[in-house]
């Protein structure tokens, strides 16, 4: 429809009027003016230009419905005073140029008729003046109910009364959904007791019931996300790790319903049935365990629910994969064919059509002969793999799980070590190594004199060690690396040297699936590859490696045995001062690692620790702004204040290097250093 089939025909009169050809028009005169003779006035009060949005809600009004309100216009005269036969609006500047702004789209013509009232007689810039001052805009709450009363009554759609109104559907729905408020909460934003945002927070949810319990429960203090949070408790975040993993689409096809948040950008919602998402959630972890298990030949595949089950078993690694001699050269020359035609080509050069379809025949070749590692039949036929939900929502696969009833007992390498006698030569049941056979009729040697010939042995042993650096470095990572790697197999060296491996997941849930715990995990995976799967190997693999190696794989095997929880059970302040120092030597840096959350850290502390840490990272105005909260809401609004602000509490935090050449500070009068710099209490 056009803003033409809305005008009346233009009278014979008025456009006598218009032209001039009879008398002038009197004052309050109604006449009909081409759109070409309309112009802008320069005694319009109003300067600053009119917005795009607005002009084209005001073209898609008046394409609509017409031009409902006649501008008020001024003969113009040329400088005898003489009518020009144009006119000067007055009043209603932004109707003329959403009326050219249609004449451009072809939607009217140049020369529209339009309905204007002629003023002769007050003053042009007053009562422009008066037209923009002496008004009021029309309360937002009686706008959205008149949307929702045009949906309701006409039946119109939000792309429909979009149209009418210059404005996006998404517009109209959140219109339509804050008229469908309860009217104790409309009537409570009319008299100004609810601010938009709060109203916006509420309209979350359709459900008027639980907005007027929600309004009823909260009392005086109303902050937004408090609202918003108790209308979808019980409900899942969109975000959430579940939610991303199984897919909205996938929920909502299995009759999942999602409750829209309307009034973010990015549109985000909650999903209100958790236990639908928590089915789906396992059926589709099981149907990847089952898919990797026969792909991959695993004795056996299940969904683990957190990393403490993976922690619980052993494992093994992936070695070497032995090739052919063939196979071997194949992928030589390949390999070497590849850089070749990557290296000569200019980095700012495009490869050629050919050399890029050659590159990925060699890949798909190269690909085809499988990976350099793998797991040995014989591990897959004893091991198994756990699928778990990482909180990035992507499943993580831990391959090479060993149960206890699975792991292979070593022997001695002595082939003529009895049947039973396992590589720890501790526990019950063992069968204890036999005394040395009579030798041509010699009695053995005396317990207390093997005794004391070995231990002159070991003297000497020291020595010899001692003297080579090397040797000493192959032992220390020998005996690291057969306690990390070889957990269960005993003891594999004569070194004194014990190493305990604590899990962590139980007193921190998910630090294993954090930035740091995946990047210790991913080293010892990589070792565990290049290491041989039996203990009694391993000093065969680590004798002949370069120091460089040796030391790579005792900072990985120092790392992991590296225990710094501060216990209230277990004080240890002399263990726990060295790892602060350790802290500041390696310069860590725990906002990588850990961000504060109301989940992590301020809902398990005291408001005056909430405050002090939102003053912090922000400032003290921040904090007394959420002063008064209610803990839980605090809690939630300290972790959108400090969010991305990098802001740690003291017991994460890494003291500065001191510079060994700063002058010592004076301590005079100073108390000395605190012991415990974290007392404990409970949460």
């Amino acid at each position: 429809m056009t803003a033409q089939s809305t005008q009346a025909p233009v009278p014979a009169a008025a456009d006598a009027a218009a032209s001039g050809a009879d008398q002038e028009p009197v004052h309050g005169a109604e006449i009909f003016v081409p759109l070409n003779l309309l112009k802008a006035s320069p005694r319009n009060a109003r300067k600053v230009k009119h917005s795009e949005a607005s002009l084209e809600g005001l073209a898609a009004s008046i394409r609509a419905k017409g031009v409902l309100q006649p501008p008020v216009v001024e003969i113009e005269r040329g400088e005898d005073g003489a009518p020009t036969g144009a006119y000067l609006v007055t009043i209603g500047e932004g109707r003329r140029l959403a009326l050219r702004m249609l004449a451009g789209r072809k939607a009217i013509k140049r020369n529209h008729p339009v309905r204007v009232t002629v003023d002769t007689e007050n003053d042009a810039h007053e009562i422009s003046l008066d037209e923009n001052v002496n008004r009021e805009a029309m309360h937002p709450a009686d706008q959205f109910e008149a949307f929702r009363r045009l949906a309701d009554e006409r039946g119109y759609g939000p792309e429909e009364i979009g149209a009418r109104f210059g404005v996006t559907a998404t517009v109209v729905r959140q219109r339509l959904r804050l008229g469908a408020a309860a009217p104790e909460l409309m009537a409570a934003y009319r008299d100004g007791a609810l601010a938009l945002d709060q109203l916006m927070a509420f309209c979350v949810s359709a459900d008027q019931d639980r907005q007027r319990q929600v309004f009823g429960q909260l009392g005086e203090y109303r902050p937004v996300h408090a609202i918003r949070r108790a209308m979808t408790e019980a409900k899942v975040r969109a975000d959430d790790s579940r939610a991303r993993f199984v897919g909205i689409e996938a929920y909502e096809a299995a009759g999942g319903t999602v409750l829209r948040d309307l009034f973010t950008e990015d549109g985000g919602g909650w999903l209100e049935d958790p236990a639908l998402l928590d089915r789906l959630v396992a059926e589709k972890l099981a149907g990847l365990a089952g898919e990797v298990g026969e792909r991959e030949g695993w004795k056996w595949a299940e969904v683990a629910s957190d990393h403490a089950d993976v922690s619980a078993l052993g494992r093994v690694y992936p070695v070497a994969v032995v090739r052919s001699h063939e196979d071997a050269e194949s992928i030589a020359a390949l390999s070497e064919e590849y850089d070749a035609l990557v290296s000569g080509t200019d980095a700012a050069d495009a490869l050629s059509p050919e050399a890029d379809a050659r590159l990925e025949d060699i890949d798909r070749a190269l690909q085809a002969f499988g990976p350099d590692f793998d797991y040995a039949p014989d591990a897959k036929a004893r091991a198994g793999v756990m699928v778990l939900l990482g909180h990035d929502g992507l499943a993580r696969f831990e391959r090479g799980l060993v149960r206890a009833e699975d792991v292979v007992e070593t022997r001695r390498p002595d082939p003529e070590a009895p049947e039973g006698w396992t590589a720890s030569g501790e526990g019950e049941g063992e069968t204890p190594p036999p005394e040395p056979k009579a030798d041509e009729g010699l009695a053995p040697l005396s317990e207390r004199l093997v005794i004391d010939l070995t231990a002159h042995r070991t003297m000497g042993l020291r020595d010899a060690v001692q003297a080579d650096a090397n040797v000493a470095l192959a032992v220390v990572v020998h005996a690291l690396a057969a306690q990390v790697f070889y957990p269960a197999w005993g003891t594999w060296t004569p070194l004194q040297l014990r190493l305990g491996v604590t899990g962590l997941e139980k007193l921190a849930p998910g630090v294993s699936d954090g930035p740091a715990g995946r990047r210790v995990a991913d080293r010892l995976e990589a070792w565990g590859a290049r290491l041989p799967e039996q203990a009694r190997d391993l000093w065969a693999v680590l004798a002949p490696m370069p120091p460089s190696d040796l030391l790579d794989l005792m900072a990985c095997c120092t790392g992991v045995g590296l225990h710094a929880v501060r216990d209230p059970h277990d004080r240890k302040p002399g263990a726990l001062a060295l790892a602060e120092t350790l802290a500041t030597v390696t310069g860590l840096d725990m906002t990588g690692t850990w961000s504060a959350t109301a989940a992590s850290y301020f809902s398990r502390v005291a408001k005056a620790r909430v405050l002090e840490a939102v003053t912090e990272a922000t400032t003290a105005e921040e904090a007394g702004r959420i002063a008064g909260f209610r803990k839980g809401d605090m809690a939630e609004a300290a972790e959108r204040l400090v969010e991305g602000r990098g802001w740690l509490p003291a017991v994460l935090r890494t003291a500065q290097a001191i510079d060994p050449d700063a002058a010592e500070p004076d301590r005079d009068g100073a108390p000395p250093p605190q012991e415990d710099a974290y007392p404990f209490a409970a949460e």
